[in-house]
């Protein structure tokens, strides 16, 4: 949105957004908790306030969107195939700019022996599902890493009234940002086990618990869950990108924007870095 409007004000007047899900804003409608827009608003917003700020814009602009649409490909002759309520749908374009987030790593990235039972979610598909779904998701709840979501959730489930059973996370110190540190994990008293990871998951139908070794001594040990939690960090999602990468890049009228180019520590950088991406574009293209 940020870059779409930033493009228009440049005098770009041909711009098409295409958004896969009902609404625009991204990751935002999900995350309820403040800390967004301390530094691009000097106000401290919680997810949805902030995207709210922009779509307004958006609506009051001439840009065209198209929820509930997917991009299914890029092509080198600078048209887009897109998937969305009419069907199959081909535009083209002089400019794309790409802003299609990140994917969470997960547990199928680990070596993890045992069961595929039920009680397994990434952090951001757990937080979607308590704040857009109000899903109960568990009692005993352990978590697998330290990314900011993972630490946001385990404060979350102690507010709803479940027991965070423990953080484990494989570095000697915890990641995310000091103030989820400060603010979620010791303000909540949050058990944290460092240096160590989880080799097997047990249960059956549900998830009834973890192995945890620990990676200076090698020594395991059980926790008792009913659900678990994997903050293991975020990929770029550039999928579409594949098909058009050559020996010296991406061709010159694509550009990543955001989560997509790389992972920012927080939205407030993925506005400043999509609005000076958008003032680069010029009068006479289609964006």
């Amino acid at each position: 949105m940020a870059a779409a409007l930033s493009a228009e004000a440049t005098g770009v007047s041909r711009i098409l957004l295409v958004e896969r899900t009902n609404q625009l804003g991204g990751v935002l409608p999900q995350c309820i908790h403040r800390g967004f827009g301390r530094g691009y608003f000097g106000e401290d917003l919680t997810g949805p306030e902030y995207a709210e700020r922009f779509i307004r814009r958006i609506v009051q602009s001439h840009i065209r969107v198209l929820t509930r649409t997917t991009v299914l490909q890029l092509n080198r002759d600078q048209t887009a195939l897109f998937s969305g309520s009419a069907g199959l749908t081909q535009v083209s374009f002089t400019r794309c700019i790409l802003a299609s987030g990140c994917r969470e790593r997960s547990i199928g990235s680990l070596p993890v022996w045992g069961t595929r039972p039920a009680g397994i979610f990434t952090a951001g598909a757990a937080q979607k599902l308590v704040n857009l779904g109000h899903y109960h998701l568990g009692s005993e709840i352990v978590i697998l890493g330290s990314g900011d979501i993972g630490q946001i959730m385990a404060r979350q489930f102690v507010q709803a009234g479940a027991r965070v059973v423990a953080m484990i996370e494989q570095k000697a110190v915890l990641g995310g940002l000091a103030r989820n540190q400060r603010e979620c994990i010791r303000a909540y008293q949050i058990p944290v086990i460092l240096r160590a990871t989880i080799d097997e998951i047990l249960g059956d139908r549900r998830i009834s618990g973890v192995t945890v070794r620990h990676l200076d001594t090698g020594y395991t040990q059980r926790l008792e869950c009913d659900t678990l939690v994997t903050a293991l960090g975020l990929i770029p999602e550039q999928e579409l990108t594949d098909p058009l990468r050559q020996a010296h890049g991406l061709p010159d009228w694509l550009s990543l924007c955001g989560n997509c180019a790389y992972i920012h520590e927080i939205v407030d950088s993925v506005t400043t870095q999509a609005e000076k991406l958008g003032a680069t574009c010029g009068q006479g293209e289609s964006i």
